[in-house]
């Protein structure tokens, strides 16, 4: 049943059952009366005199259009306090249903409405807040995708380009073969780290990373990590350098793979714009208190301070330009900021344009 058909249903019972029992007890009344007055006087009060008759007849009436007026005014207040937010909420459904969620609900009517109203926008509100995350989210996977086509196709291409000239028969001499095999593996390589990163990319989105924690020396560790890094960026001829003035017993709980992949992204990042032909990079790890703190230095081309709040967002670039040298997924730093925060730790940078940029990280020191 209809809320308008209640409240009209209401309206007469209102009235109807009232005016019935006034009716009926002025019948018993005068009835009662007259049997009296008969009795005890000889008064017939059939043969009141029309002045009297019409004071009864007016009090009866105005009682009723009291009444009536008293149940108008109630009926019209309680269907203004209900229906109006009940027409709003369906308007905001439809709304809703067909994809608006921009609609707002205003809290108004009784208090029981006002709180359903409030519920309902809030409820609007969450779910406009949802839609825009899985926007942003579909966004950031397509351009992920995009990323990942582009930076693949300039290393499938050179190797393509390498087989064709084997099977040609260009590389006619052991030298010309050993630097297309060699140009090739690197290519593979290549497509190797991006492939590796946007599965790990997928384990970040689903909170699936495979996390292994143990006590780590902080020494042996980071020792280990520099002289792989002095191989690698030596053969890449960028100079390196290595410090750590941390005490030899002090330890950190750490997953030993992803922190190497912390190292390995942020160093990736500095050679990728690395812009001077005399290329540093630096590594210092030293004793800050409760913490350890890693500085990796580089003497690139700087980041600008607009950009360098941003540059740990997912898919952001300093540089927009892409190029062989300069591509990348554009997920790396991100990858070291959750890295980070899921070992308890932090990460951030300083950066002066045309001279290089410092990336830090922290870890707790290990209490036994």
């Amino acid at each position: 049943m209809k809320l308008k058909t209640r409240i009209f249903m209401s309206f007469f019972l209102i009235v109807l059952i009232p005016i019935f029992l006034m009716i009926m007890l002025l019948i018993g009344v005068a009835i009662f009366r007259g049997q009296q007055l008969r009795v005890q006087y000889g008064i017939d009060v059939n043969n009141l005199s029309p002045e009297l008759q019409v004071i009864i007849a007016d009090v009866i009436f105005s009682m009723i259009v009291i009444l009536v007026i008293t149940a108008i005014i109630l009926s019209v207040w309680l269907y203004s306090g209900i229906s109006t937010p009940l027409s709003h909420l369906t308007k905001a459904t439809r709304e809703i249903r067909d994809g608006n969620l921009d609609y707002e609900v205003k809290a108004e009517g009784a208090k029981e409405v006002k709180e359903l109203c409030e519920g309902f926008e809030e409820m609007r509100m969450r779910l406009k807040a949802a839609n825009e995350e899985k926007l942003e989210a579909d966004r950031q996977n397509r351009e992920l995708i995009s990323n990942i086509s582009h930076d693949l196709k300039t290393p499938i291409t050179a190797v393509k380009g390498y087989v064709e000239g084997i099977m040609d028969g260009i590389a006619d001499t052991p030298e010309k073969m050993d630097r297309y095999i060699k140009t090739i593996y690197n290519k593979s390589i290549e497509m190797d780290h991006l492939i590796n990163e946007l599965t790990f990319y997928t384990k970040i989105n689903t909170n699936r990373i495979p996390y292994t924690f143990s006590k780590v020396n902080v020494q042996n560790f980071f020792e280990d990590a520099a002289e792989e890094l002095r191989y690698d960026l030596t053969s890449k001829n960028i100079a390196f350098d290595y410090q750590n003035t941390v005490g030899r017993d002090v330890q950190v709980i750490a997953d030993v793979e992803q922190m190497r992949r912390v190292i390995n992204n942020i160093i990736g990042n500095s050679v990728k714009y690395m812009d001077k032909p005399d290329k540093k990079i630096s590594l210092r790890v030293r004793d800050a208190g409760e913490e350890i703190e890693a500085q990796i230095s580089d003497n690139g081309k700087g980041i600008s301070s607009k950009d360098l709040g941003n540059i740990f967002n997912r898919f952001y670039r300093a540089d927009s330009s892409r190029n062989s040298t300069q591509g990348g997924s554009g997920i790396g730093l991100s990858i070291v900021k959750k890295i980070m925060e899921d070992h308890g730790g932090r990460v951030w940078a300083s950066s002066t344009e045309g001279e290089g940029t410092t990336m830090y990280f922290s870890l707790r020191k290990h209490v036994a």
